[in-house]
């Protein structure tokens, strides 16, 4: 059975919500959260988890629009993501990602770790539910 890893990354204007996968590729966990700076700076950190995951694929959260169309969002993470899989020299797996942001808060109020103050925690656990989406369609 071939080892599966791969990073889910739920990408924002402001941060970029990192998961990862166990070697089985069954469940989706969260890691981080990286506030965004500069394209250079995002790297540096995503390199150092890819290097440490030893990540073979990015599963990257597209925001389609509602009627199912690609927006300007959609646009600019695919444009963000290309650099990225460039630059790591990853390829780069989509995802539909509607509405996980809101699937994300609504978990996290379940478990009672909802704070409107920690967008990091909603990004990384919205990066999780792309993941793990990507992960029960390849099973």
């Amino acid at each position: 059975m071939k080892k599966i890893s791969a990073l889910g990354l739920d990408i924002g204007l402001k941060r970029v919500g990192v998961a990862g996968c166990d070697g089985l590729g069954l469940l989706a966990t969260e890691l981080t959260t990286i506030h965004r700076t500069s394209f250079q700076n995002d790297l540096e950190q995503l390199k150092a988890i890819v290097a440490e995951r030893e990540a073979e694929t990015l599963v990257v959260g597209l925001p389609y629009s509602m009627d199912g169309s690609i927006g300007f969002q959609a646009k600019q993470v695919i444009k963000y993501a290309r650099r990225l899989s460039k630059a790591l020299q990853l390829p780069v797996e989509y995802v539909d990602e509607r509405l996980t942001s809101l699937e994300a808060e609504e978990q996290l109020k379940t478990e009672k770790k909802y704070s409107s103050r920690d967008k990091g925690l909603i990004d990384k656990r919205a990066a999780a539910i792309i993941l793990q989406q990507w992960l029960d369609e390849k099973s």
